[in-house]
């Protein structure tokens, strides 16, 4: 996770590659930058309040030009040429300065080689408000097939009508926009500003949150946000974490228990202890992975980008063509006519609804996956997921609480239970492991003091050792090579037994002799059945592959339904089993929550990290599950599905009116009509387009689970 600062840069919405530490604009498509994080407080658009003052501004003198070409026939005191200059002058101060914005765009994305939206717009109103103004000073330097009644005609009106419809398309726009990051601005909120941070048993003091330091304890009054992620040194009470994991019902915890920034206490008085401050905190990390995903590009965008690109060369290309062709081909007025119409193609195949039409549904679907527990990482996972046939599923964590608990230690040697306890968490309180959380666990609860162990070696998969005074310690899940050891002692069949009822038998060996075997046992969470259930129902194969006894994994995988099971699993034949499943043409879904999960969830077509894993494993996931609850497969697979046909429906639209678009506008339709697109129309049509994909896109907030 990328932890650095990010509150003071500023990123373009269609190409996240453009970044910049200025609020500027985009040197590919011209938009305005927007913050890379938003902020909690409301802070003021200025690209959009000035879009507002220029659409005010403009409208009553668009339509004062619109009123007077429409009357100017009609109007007695005024002769057609001084309407021209009376139209000029309304034009001026709406194209050259409203407008000005647009023409250093069309500029920009000339001089860096990218064709968007800018440069058609640019080039049309400009060829619309230039030629106008030339035919109104040098009326006389046309020839009679511009002109009607002696007169040249112009498009004043016309221009100043994109303009302001152009400013108004950019105000839905701006707005449309901001509704998307409102998930981050949600979970923005949820951090207090400040806390109580004890100086003594009997005093505190209140700090910012950006003050609190790793190891502060601080005080939560019921009703209070927590505002780091901690531990509990004192109390007890009913955590909400709803707006992190998406569970409605508040989680009890007590002595021990952690607890995440942002969740609220319900009830009780507690005292917790800091172990993970600003940045790294869970919250944080959540914020910024929406934020990642939500400036991601899905590979269908890469597409639509290539396209838009040689889309508006072509464009310029049919609009001096329909020019021409109208100037040579057509009767009266044709040089005129090809004006307009050349000017209206321009408008009208405006690309930007091309070019909204994914990063939009991408923007809303990111949040909307946040609001209910399921983080992606990028777009391409949220287009892949959805194609998903195939899930491996890690055991301990994932289809397990991931909090075992010691069930048995068996002495195999001469030292009593205490002192095995006391030996096997000294080694284990420096692993994430589940299994090696509840031995540390069950020693503290036993009051057993750990003791300092030198050389420690963790080996992903296999187990730890490390050297106590002068004794060498392991511990380790039994393998089928120390079944003949073992045998020895008269535990197979105990060992067996254990494996039976689900629980993970541990040999501990003290100067490479067996000492004693730990046995421990991990409740399955209540909602699997029910997820691996509503995953085979879509079709999707589901494969348990785990570190654990292949008789542990029997026990619990029959439980589930689970046909294909893999025991005795080390990380990398966890890498190798998803390389194989991929090598059938299947698409891998791999689901952890340890660092032995690791390889096969970067392995995997998709990664599925729980929430309630390590760091390691959601760094490595394309997903996250917040709560750690396989429901939020099934989720993520319906955000996935929806988003895609989303995505498709925005790109129909955008390809189908611009297709339909453009031939009307080069004025196919007038040998039928004898009617030709006004470039005002064609604006308007522009706007309505762009917003329409925007709108589309904001339907995803309201889809169910």
């Amino acid at each position: 996770m990328d932890k650095s600062n990010t509150s003071n840069q500023f990123i373009c919405p269609m190409h996240e590659e453009i970044r910049s530490s200025a609020p500027e604009d985009c040197t590919k498509c011209g938009m305005a930058l927007v913050p890379l994080m938003p902020s909690v407080e409301e802070v003021e658009n200025f690209e959009l309040l000035q879009f507002q003052r220029k659409f005010w501004f403009t409208f009553p003198l668009s339509a004062l030009s619109v009123l007077l070409a429409l009357l100017g026939e009609s109007t007695s005191f005024l002769n057609p040429l001084a309407l021209s200059w009376f139209q000029m002058v309304l034009s001026i101060p709406v194209v050259l300065w409203a407008g000005k914005t647009f023409f250093l765009r069309c500029w920009q994305s000339i001089q860096t080689r990218n064709p968007n939206m800018w440069t058609l717009i640019g080039i049309g109103v400009g060829s619309a408000f230039v030629y106008s103004v030339v035919a109104t000073v040098f009326p006389k330097v046309f020839p009679e097939s511009f002109k009607t009644d002696g007169n040249v005609a112009v498009y004043f009106e016309a221009a100043n009508v994109i303009v302001s419809l152009t400013i108004l398309g950019q105000i839905f726009e701006l707005k449309s926009i901001a509704k998307t990051s409102s998930a981050i601005k949600s979970l923005l909120n949820m951090r207090p500003k400040s806390a109580s941070r004890l100086v003594s048993e009997s005093e505190e003091e209140v700090i910012s949150i950006d003050d609190i330091q790793v190891g502060d304890s601080l005080r939560i009054r019921p009703g209070e946000a927590i505002p780091v992620d901690g531990v509990i040194l004192e109390g007890q009470g009913a955590i909400d974490e709803s707006m992190l994991t998406g569970e409605p019902i508040p989680v009890q915890k007590t002595l021990s228990d952690s607890v995440l920034a942002g969740s609220i206490n319900s009830n009780g008085a507690l005292i917790i202890q800091a172990t993970q401050v600003g940045m790294d905190t869970v919250l944080s990390q959540i914020i910024e992975m929406v934020a990642s995903a939500q400036r991601s590009k899905a590979p269908m965008q890469r597409i639509a980008d290539v396209v838009s690109k040689y889309f508006v060369l072509a464009v310029i290309g049919i609009s001096i063509a329909t020019f021409f062709a109208w100037g040579i081909l057509g009767t009266d007025q044709s040089w005129s006519h090809g004006l307009i119409n050349a000017v209206a193609v321009l408008i009208i195949a405006c690309p930007c609804a091309l070019g909204l039409a994914t990063p939009m549904s991408i923007m809303v679907a990111s949040g909307r996956g946040a609001i209910q527990g399921v983080l992606f990482k990028d777009a391409s996972t949220i287009e892949t997921f959805r194609k998903i046939n195939t899930l491996v599923v890690d055991k301990t964590g994932t289809l397990t609480e991931g909090r075992p608990e010691l069930k048995e230690i068996i002495n195999l040697g001469s030292h009593e239970a205490s002192y095995v306890l006391q030996m096997a968490a000294s080694l284990e309180v420096a692993s994430e492991h589940p299994l090696a959380k509840a031995i540390v666990r069950a020693a503290k609860e036993s009051e057993i003091d750990l003791v300092k162990v030198n050389d420690f070696v963790s080996v992903t998969g296999r187990g730890v050792e490390g050297v106590v005074g002068e004794r060498k310690i392991s511990i380790a899940s039994i393998r089928d090579e120390d079944d003949e050891l073992l045998r020895s002692f008269g535990m197979t069949d105990r060992i067996l037994q254990l494996r039976t009822q689900g629980a993970t038998v541990m040999l501990l060996t003290i100067d490479s002799q067996p000492n004693a075997l730990i046995a421990l046992s991990d409740r399955i969470k209540l909602n699997t059945l029910e997820s691996l259930l509503a995953l085979k129902a879509a079709g999707i194969n589901v494969i348990m592959a785990t570190g654990d006894n292949q008789t542990t994994a029997e026990a619990i995988g029959v439980e589930l339904g689970i046909i294909e099971i893999y025991g005795d699993v080390r990380p990398e034949d966890k890498l190798q089993l998803v390389a194989e499943l991929q090598s059938r043409g299947l698409v891998v879904g791999m689901a952890g929550d340890g660092v032995n999960d690791a390889p096969a969830l970067v392995k995997a077509d998709v990664g599925i990290a729980m929430g309630t894993g390590t760091d390691v494993a959601m760094n490595s996931g394309g997903v996250t599950l917040v709560k750690g609850d396989l429901r939020g497969i099934a989720i993520a697979r319906n955000i996935s599905e929806s988003t895609v046909w989303n995505m498709r429906q925005n790109l129909l639209f955008a390809f189908l009116y611009n297709s339909l678009g453009v031939p009307i506008a080069a004025g196919i339709l007038y040998p039928l009509t004898g009617t030709l697109l006004s470039p005002m129309i064609a604006a308007f049509a522009m706007s309505l387009s762009s917003t329409s994909v925007v709108l589309n896109s904001l339907r995803l907030r309201g889809k169910s689970e």
